[in-house]
């Protein structure tokens, strides 16, 4: 991975993290602990969706930066993680 396709997942991440944590409020707890935090895992839910998702839109990508994947990919992991966290907290 080249240092763009890097910079592509961390703005695809930062951009999915925003909406999920500022716009739609969906968070283990408030804070920028919880917003940086979420940032990280979206861009391993961003790395790991082109492999999960396939290759999609073959005008829409970036090196092997699939553009679409990646965003389901960076969601995806994001509920994932956040629901996985929740389940633990309250049990």
């Amino acid at each position: 991975m080249n240092f763009i396709s890097f910079i592509i997942l961390l703005g695809i991440s930062l951009v999915v993290s925003v909406i999920m944590h500022f716009v739609f409020k969906y968070y283990v707890r408030p804070g920028w602990n919880s917003f940086i935090s979420k940032v990280i895992f979206g861009w391993i839910g961003a790395w790991l969706g082109s492999p999960v998702f396939g290759h999609w839109f073959e005008s829409v990508k970036y090196d092997n930066v699939y553009i679409i994947p990646a965003i389901l990919g960076s969601v995806a992991f994001l509920i994932f993680t956040t629901d996985i966290v929740k389940s633990i907290k309250t049990a």
